[in-house]
């Protein structure tokens, strides 16, 4: 497998996909950083949130993570064009820990969506390697479902009400037809399918967007 030499324009562009990832607002938009701290030690009560992916090529494993195992979070893209919603896993038998990305075309908040182009982002936690698709023409959500969450109950006693109210399951379903590569376009890394459910925390004017649409 290549590696990305850091003084390339590739390490420019690794980085900026680590902050779009990584930074907010993927994370949770709460009142403080203990709001956002809250939901990352978990995705949702139970078994509720979860993610089930294939991989092949680059990467070769079965994900299939719920429970205390996962932690996730998720809110509006930032260039106002959809949710993105993050899936961050075990450390697995190689030691590594995986966090995979989807940024969907669809309204915050909708309730239902049918087929929906969607870019996916893989990042192995602490070796600077990200896969992406770039661009939403090579994977694509094929159903899902947006359900606001009750007051009381969705990440734990630190959600309060006027934050709680913001709190959405996002469950979905989908494909890819083309592999997600490097960023200089090597390593293939094949996500056939893919289906998870996770949380995403949306402030009251990309609901109210999103509506108006």
């Amino acid at each position: 497998m290549k590696t990305i030499a850091l003084h390339s324009s590739g390490s420019r562009l690794l980085h900026a996909v680590l902050a779009l990832c990584l930074a907010p607002p993927c994370l949770p938009q709460g009142n403080s950083q203990a709001d956002a701290n809250a939901l990352q030690v978990s995705c949702l009560p139970g078994e509720r949130g979860f993610l089930r992916a294939s991989l092949r090529g680059a990467i070769e494993a079965d994900l299939d993570w719920r429970g205390a195992s996962i932690q996730c979070e998720g809110g509006a893209r930032p260039d106002g064009r959809g949710i993105r919603i993050s899936f961050l896993g075990p450390t697995d038998a190689l030691g590594r820990r995986l966090r995979l990305v989807f940024g969907v075309a669809a309204p915050p908040g909708s309730a239902r969506t049918v087929t929906a182009a969607t870019n996916v982002t893989l990042i192995v936690e602490g070796g600077a390697r990200v896969y992406t698709t770039r661009g939403d023409e090579r994977c694509a959500i094929d159903a899902m479902v947006q359900e606001p969450l009750p007051v009381a109950s969705p990440a734990g006693p630190t959600d309060n009400r006027a934050n709680a109210g913001r709190l959405y399951r996002i469950a979905a379903r989908g494909y890819c037809i083309d592999p997600a590569t490097l960023l200089d376009g090597s390593a293939p890394l094949y996500i056939n399918r893919f289906d998870f459910a996770g949380v995403a925390r949306f402030e009251d004017n990309e609901l109210h967007a999103a509506s108006g649409k």
